[in-house]
């Protein structure tokens, strides 16, 4: 296990007031601007011709890359005032984000959610999304990298719905600055950050940087104190252009006291302030009147504790030739303490406005991994024609330990809807009746993959890839109160494939197609029960085809997709026995996107896109009540339908900026019958920067402007509502020296 490193006082102590615009590595992508936020004219806005690692391991560029690639880069973070990793991954043409407390920042994209969307760091998959992923502080990232769409071929099982890579700040040679930001915001929420850069000799450069947060509550609810801290280093010798090591480590933490899951569902009719945010087949109601209230007991939370050190050796042997060898260690520490339903009671005499009774779950993870990959690369001609090439190995082992604890309603006192007192956390394991198992895993995953993109024409690109996973886990399942075990030890193989072509039509257009294939398990692999860890790999296949063009001189950049995705073997009822659980069910999703950004005048800068996702269950059964209801047809839950992003700014005598943006989601369904619909929402930003020293820009924002009151994701149960944060201020101070 790698040593934990305590960020409270270390972040607290070195850290100073961001420039909205940080400095970026040697492979980042261009998109700089300086310590004032300006907005310039810049030749293709998208950074169509900038390469995203995420996408390929060929050094393709976006436009070369037969497939839908989105990034945001640590000046688009700033710009857009994007914290956090959940409001980043809600920037995402087409996705939508909300902070479950057993899954903080959950994507859904391209109509699956959950652990069909891969989440890396560095290229580095450590496990699912649902496991691994936390609502880190984004100013440790050059850049996020979206690739949308199947992408086991790249990174294994679980990439069906697409991959997230967040890139973290790498040395520069040639630069030598101090990065800080200093934010106040609603919610007595307070943000410091602090970046620097510095070249240490000709061939070695360093960057560290440091964050912490701290917050009442970053969504306004009572007893709900939150903290996020980051310390990230790196070491970059390069002795000559051929050879490079960068040598890292990331530390976070977080934490979010008495556990927040969403605002309770209740019965219309006991509502003080019912609103139409959400609608059901049986009257419950989002109450207003309950926006702030947090029914945990006092002392549960949610939080974690990593610590990853990696290496990276590049090689240019030559003649085309290249090596690439990485090695990732990961330690974590995870807990999840809290009441996990609310189930609604009539009012009595001792609780006149109704009351919950909750159960109760303390779950926990012990986690470490670690992670060898080498990958061979080969850019020639083959007969006249280039063609680029790699060859990769990559090794993993996983040790990881959760105990998973859950006590019935009788384990917590009940707790009045509108005034509930704070009750003490429940103590003993005697209390946990309802499950207490430790899961002792070790995963262990060899991998075999190969892409090559072949120019048949200067215009016209071949690309394909092949990637075979071994895939062996060995799980016991220890019953806490007795010591019995259950092992189980099963063993996958799947095989990946994707082919496309791109065609630069004219200058500037390019048109694109590919077919992919997909493998995800049917829950994750980590925390499945001995029954669903028996199932093979659900398989998925995706359709797309797309364009990315760039024009009027370089200042329009447009990308649209089509596309198609099929999941089958899903868990449904068995038709003959419905009280077995089988693979059968199937569930797809077609949809476009439409992303464009513009510079019509040098001071002004028009950004959008809009997305359509049409999801649903093609075949799935569930028993509930001991009768099998067919929920084919039905949309998955937490997938709008339509999702809209928009930004505009523009810059006054190339001094002072003034931002609006617009984020859209339509309705979605909180459960599987889709008998509980979220309505869809608008909301409304702005921000006004101009420069107070040569150095130092003040931001003032204002986020949520028109107040609305909206759910923002569903979690468990799905009588839970995540409503978004109110109306809110900030005041930032970025500089740099």
């Amino acid at each position: 296990m790698f040593p934990k490193i305590s960020l409270a006082g270390a972040a607290a102590s070195c850290l100073l007031p961001t420039a909205p615009v940080a400095a970026q590595s040697r492979d980042s992508l261009p998109d700089r601007v300086d310590s004032a936020i300006v907005v310039t004219g810049q030749r293709d806005p998208l950074k169509l011709d900038a390469q995203a690692r995420a996408s390929s391991r060929l050094a393709l560029s976006i436009r070369e890359t037969p497939a839908s690639v989105e990034v945001l880069t640590q000046d688009d973070l700033q710009v857009r005032g994007l914290r956090t990793a959940r409001e980043a991954f809600n920037d995402v043409v087409g996705a939508i984000a909300g902070n479950v407390p057993g899954n903080p920042a959950v994507v859904s994209l391209r109509g699956f959610a959950g652990n069909t969307v891969s989440i890396l760091q560095d290229g580095v998959r450590i496990s699912t999304s649902t496991v691994v992923q936390r609502d880190s502080n984004n100013w440790h990232y050059d850049r996020i990298e979206v690739l949308k769409g199947p992408a086991s071929v790249l990174y294994g099982e679980g990439a069906l719905a697409g991959v997230i890579n967040k890139v973290t700040r790498k040395p520069v040679f040639g630069e030598r600055h101090l990065d800080t930001l200093l934010s106040v915001r609603s919610f007595d929420t307070v943000f410091v950050a602090g970046g620097v850069n510095l070249p240490v000799s000709s061939t070695i450069a360093v960057r560290a940087d440091a964050s912490y947060q701290r917050s009442d509550s970053l969504y306004d609810v009572d007893n709900n104190d939150t903290f996020s801290a980051g310390l990230t280093a790196s070491v970059l010798w390069k002795p000559s252009d051929r050879l490079s090591l960068l040598v890292a480590v990331d530390h976070f933490e977080d934490r979010y006291d008495a556990t927040y899951q969403g605002l309770p569902l209740i019965p219309g009719h006991y509502a003080l302030r019912p609103t139409d945010a959400v609608t059901t087949a049986n009257g419950l109601v989002a109450d207003r009147a309950l926006r702030r209230r947090n029914y945990n007991p006092q002392g549960a939370y949610s939080g974690a504790d990593e610590t990853t050190v990696r290496s990276r050796l590049d090689w240019a042997v030559g003649s085309g030739w290249t090596v690439a060898l990485d090695l990732t260690g990961y330690t974590a520490d995870r807990a999840f303490l809290l009441a996990d339903s609310q189930t609604f009671a009539a009012p009595t005499v001792a609780f006149p406005g109704g009351s919950f009774r909750q159960s109760y779950q303390d779950f926990r993870h012990d986690h470490q991994f670690w992670n060898a990959r080498g990958v061979i690369g080969n850019d020639s001609r083959i007969a006249g024609l280039r063609n680029r090439f790699s060859l990769g190995v990559e090794y993993n082992d996983t040790d990881f330990t959760s105990l998973r604890q859950q006590a019935p309603v009788t384990a917590l006192p009940a707790v009045d809807v509108r005034n509930p007192a704070v009750v003490p956390l429940p103590t003993g394991s005697a209390i946990f009746t309802t499950t207490n198992v430790t899961f002792d895993s070790r995963l262990k995953q060899t991998s075999v993959f190969a892409e090559d993109a072949l120019n048949l024409t200067s215009k016209w690109l071949l690309v394909g890839g092949l990637r075979w996973d071994h895939i062996a886990l060995d799980r016991t399942t220890i019953q806490n109160a007795t010591g019995a075990a259950d092992r189980n030890s099963p063993t996958f193989d799947p095989l990946s494939w994707r082919t496309g072509t791109t065609w630069d039509v004219t200058p500037g257009m390019t048109l694109y197609a590919q077919y992919t294939t997909a493998v995800s398990p049917v829950s994750s692999i980590l925390l499945a029960s001995i029954a669903n860890s028996r199932f093979r790999l659900t398989k998925g296949r995706a359709y797309e085809a797309g364009f990315k063009a760039t024009a009027w001189g370089g200042r329009a950049s447009v990308t649209g997709a089509a596309y198609r995705i099929e999941q089958r073997d899903i868990l449904t009822r068995d038709p003959n026995n419905p009280t077995l659980t089988v693979q059968g069910g199937r569930q797809s999703s077609q949809g476009i996107e439409l992303s464009g950004v513009v510079t019509p005048i040098k001071a002004l800068r028009l950004s959008g896109g809009v997305s359509y996702t049409d999801a649903q269950y093609d075949e799935l059964s569930e028993l509930v009540g001991g009768v099998r209801l067919d929920r084919s047809g039905n949309r998955p839950i937490n997938i709008p339908s339509t999702t809209v992003n928009a930004s505009a700014l523009y810059t006054i005598a190339d001094k002072v900026t003034v931002g609006g943006f617009l984020r859209h989601a339509s309705a979605f369904y909180t459960d599987t019958a889709n008998t509980i619909r979220v309505d869809g929402h608008i909301v409304l930003d702005a921000s006004l920067s101009f420069p107070v020293a040569p150095q130092a820009t003040l931001t003032l924002r204002g986020r949520n402007l028109t107040d609305a009151f909206y759910g923002e994701y569903s979690g468990y149960p799905t009588t839970n509502v995540y409503i978004g944060a109110p109306r809110s201020f900030e005041i930032t101070l970025a500089t740099r020296f």
